[in-house]
Formats: C-alpha cells, structure tokens, sequence
C-alpha cells in the first residue's frame, strides 16, 4: 500500500511507503491529512506517563514547505505500463481492446524516419497492426489513428504510475484531472 504525498499547497509529490509516511509524521512534517486512516504504528511507552505512543497514517497527506521544483514543468516518463494505462489498452489504429501481453509501443513517426520517443508520437498498438504498420507512417501505411497521443497531466501521471490506489486516492486524482482525459471513467 502507498500513501500519496502531497505539498502542503495539495499538489502531488510522490506516492510513498508507510513507513516513509510514518517518518513524516514522527518529524512533524505532515500539515495536513485526507482519506481514509490506513495504517496505526504503535511504538514505545513513554517513561513519565506511562502512554504507548501512536501513529496514525491516512492514505493522503500534505506535507509542509515549498517544493523546490515547479510540478508543472515535469515530463512524465515514458514506459510501456502507463503508455497502455494512458491508451486504456486500445490499439490506436484497430480499436480493439487487449492485455498487456499482446500491446507494443508504436511510434507514429518511426525511428527510420526520424520519429522519436516520447508520448507525442507514441501509441498503443496489438502486434498485428504494429507489424502491418511497420517503418512507415500512419498515412504512408493507409494506417487511420482512432485517437491523437499526448502528455499526461501531472495528475494522470500519479493515476499511470500506481496500480493500486485505493478508492479515496483515486476520488482525489480524479477530481483534478482534466476535462478530455482518457482516464475518465
């Protein structure tokens, strides 16, 4: 199970393990929470009171200060998993709806033609339309895109890169995503 990181400001920084989740909280670090508590981590008594100290974990947190980074100015990165997540296992070029097993990344300008990789000019594709496509263009290969590529949102990001989000992680993401996602339901 991953906790979802956010910055105190809710954009998000990182999903991250309960334990890393935990160390935020013993430091103070967390500014605010949402979700559903997930996890309770008990640890030693104090000596004074007598009282075992506790830890509750939600599956949301806000964590204080200021990213050093601009989030709207990462690129995802590009793999094959959130490729077929993003494309929602359709083939580009079929229509048909596949396992993972049976996908490929296919470069709609192919390297031989100078294409490149990045989510521009990647889509899903099956084997069998990759292979008929092969080191030609869409138009080349009389070939039609049944949908365009593009950059994942840095909330479309978050969704692609875990597969186990739990439900009130998955209310939160979705709610900012925006309006022409394919993540959409």
């Amino acid at each position: 199970m991953k906790v979802l990181k956010l910055s105190a400001q809710g954009l998000p920084q990182s999903w991250i393990s309960l334990e890393q989740a935990v160390l935020h909280y013993a430091a103070d670090q967390v500014r605010w929470e949402a979700g559903a508590e997930v996890a309770v981590f008990r640890g030693g008594h104090n000596a004074a009171t007598g009282r075992q100290s506790l830890i509750t974990v939600n599956s949301i947190i806000g964590t204080k200060g200021v990213p050093n980074i601009n989030p709207f100015d990462l690129k995802p990165g590009l793999t094959n998993g959130k490729l077929f997540a993003r494309d929602r296992n359709i083939c580009a070029y079929c229509g048909g709806h596949f396992h993972e097993e049976e996908l490929t990344r296919e470069h709609v300008t192919p390297f031989a033609q100078n294409g490149k990789d990045h989510w521009m000019n990647v889509v899903t594709a099956c084997r069998a339309c990759n292979h008929r496509k092969g080191n030609r263009t869409p138009e080349q290969a009389g070939m039609h895109l049944v949908y365009a590529p593009y950059i994942p949102s840095l909330w479309e990001d978050f969704i692609l890169r875990n597969r186990r989000i739990l439900a009130d992680q998955m209310e939160f993401l979705m709610a900012h995503l925006p309006k022409n996602s394919r993540l959409h339901a």
